[in-house]
């Protein structure tokens, strides 16, 4: 039941303070005219004036008023203390009325800062001391005392509340801030990671697919003259179809994981060590591969080593779709810096330096990933080159051919 009826309190004023203040005002009036006509007015020593008509309008005024204490605080203090002060002056009991200023400095101290509030204290003292003195001399002192400290309790509690407050809404600002950096944080990596997978799809895509369309040209080709081709072409097109499929397995496996799934359930990303089978892919799709390979050859990290890859996959591609009758050469070096070299003799025709096909653009944003170079273009003797470097974390023991 109390519970209930707190609750019930605290709705009512968070959904009228002015009713809830009202009623305040009106129970501390109620109860400071009951003393009032409890003492008979004229107690001898704290009143000259019986309780009239006159000192009940003035305790109502100094009490009532308290409803609009936080529409306008200083306006409620003023009339508060003014009501009181001539309570007082008038010869009623001067140990009444006090409440309600005290309260009216607290809602002051609450809602200013100190440079408004401080000289509120003030009149607000003098009152109080006014009160004191006119008590019989022996409490003089004592009453002085206990008033001040009163008064200065009042104002520090609603100067803490006020920090208080605004200490709050700065959190609450903060917290709002922090929430729209996590949101626009989130977006970016969502972004990001729809540029990432897109750039996967279209490399394994556009190369698997490349591999197949040759293949079925050429196997439509020689289907009729040549069966023994046509029927290791149509074997090229289905190793190539498994290998796609396979991969992007792998990739969607990736796209459907959650937190609670075993990261086990998916195959490695591919990476330089499958670079012979992606040789003998593109030797059986009719362009010619020569490797070479340098250095001391050690383990990569696995962004650097799918990044070698895919820039490797996405060149012998492009050899395939745009070089025409050609070979092709990738070099590779391990030092301190793992330096990947594709170029082939064709004629390079359709492949433009400044890169405005996705392909040398997917290139530029993996190897800027990883803080490395690429150069692209064609060469002054025929053909087509890419040239990329990328930083290793730790150099090279030695320079051995491998």
């Amino acid at each position: 039941m109390r519970v209930k009826l707190l609750s019930s309190l605290r709705r009512l004023a968070a959904m009228n303070p002015f009713i809830v203040d009202l009623a305040f005002g009106a129970a501390v009036a109620a109860i400071t005219l009951t003393f009032l006509f409890s003492v008979g007015g004229t107690e001898a020593g704290y009143a000259e004036r019986p309780l009239d008509a006159v000192g009940v309008g003035l305790t109502l005024v100094a009490n009532l008023v308290l409803a609009w204490r936080r529409r306008a605080s200083l306006t409620v203090l003023a009339i508060s203390c003014a009501a009181a002060f001539v309570f007082h002056l008038a010869g009623y009991d001067s140990r009444f009325n006090e409440v309600a200023p005290l309260l009216a400095l607290y809602t002051v101290a609450s809602r200013w800062r100190p440079a408004v509030s401080l000289p509120c204290v003030l009149p607000m003292t003098a009152i109080w001391w006014h009160a004191a003195f006119l008590a019989p001399p022996d409490f003089a002192w004592p009453n002085v005392l206990q008033v001040s400290i009163m008064v200065a309790v009042a104002w520090t509690f609603g100067n803490s509340t006020r920090m208080l407050v605004e200490r709050n809404k700065q959190l609450a600002h903060l917290t709002g801030r922090l929430r729209q950096e996590q949101e626009d944080k989130a977006r970016r990596a969502v972004t990001e990671e729809r540029v990432r997978i897109a750039r996967e799809l279209h490399d394994v895509v556009a190369h698997h697919m490349s591999v197949i369309v040759i293949q079925a040209g050429l196997a439509r080709y020689v289907f009729g003259t040549d069966p023994a081709t046509a029927r290791g072409a149509l074997t090229t097109i289905a190793d190539t179809g498994s290998e796609a499929m396979g991969e992007m397995r792998r990739l969607l496996s990736v796209l459907r994981i959650e937190a609670s799934d075993d990261t086990d359930g998916y195959d490695p990303a591919p990476g330089l060590q499958r670079l012979e089978q992606l040789v003998e892919r593109v030797n059986s799709a009719g362009l010619p591969v020569k490797m070479s390979i340098t250095g001391a050859v050690r383990t990569l990290p696995p962004g650097i080593d799918l990044c070698a890859y895919r820039i490797v996959q996405e060149s012998l591609t492009n050899v395939l779709k745009h070089a025409g009758p050609a070979t092709a050469t990738v070099s590779l070096h391990y030092g301190a810096e793992l330096k990947l070299r594709v170029t082939d003799d064709g004629n390079g025709s359709t492949v433009t330096p400044d890169g405005d096909g996705h392909g040398l653009i997917g290139m530029r944003e993996r190897v800027k990933l990883y803080g490395g170079t690429v150069t692209a273009g064609p060469k002054p003797s025929g053909g087509f080159e890419v040239s990329v470097t990328l930083p290793l974390a730790s150099p090279a023991m030695d320079d051995r051919p491998s």
